[in-house]
């Protein structure tokens, strides 16, 4: 089964992730998501895959977050992925993807669990 990691080369995190991936033996497809555009299916399949809600994949400390009304807590999923997809530095990072399973390399151990 093919893993994907959600990248941005410039986060610390992120590059600690892939490493700990290639540590495992794992040579993951890498997803620059910051370079490569993003759909609403796309991002709610990853979101679906974390079990969690759309809300948990904010980051949450970026300054743009409060400016594209983020924080605003009557937004409805749809508009806060439509948020996501054309601003997708707010978007939580690494996440690794396994087949129907998700983490979010933070710290970077967490991804090991769907290895």
């Amino acid at each position: 089964m093919s893993i994907t990691i959600f990248h941005n080369p410039r986060c610390s995190k992120s590059r600690q992730t892939l490493a700990l991936l290639e540590e495992n033996g794992v040579t993951p497809e890498i997803f620059e998501y910051l370079k490569s555009p993003l759909t609403v299916e796309l991002l709610s399949s990853v979101v679906t895959k974390l079990g969690v809600n759309v809300r948990d994949i904010i980051r949450k400390k970026e300054a743009v977050f409060k400016e594209t009304g983020l924080d605003n807590q009557s937004l409805t999923d749809a508009e806060i992925y439509t948020i996501l997809v054309n601003t997708p530095k707010l978007i939580e990072r690494p996440i690794v993807i396994n087949g129907d399973k998700a983490a979010i390399g933070r710290p970077p151990e967490n991804v090991l669990v769907i290895l």
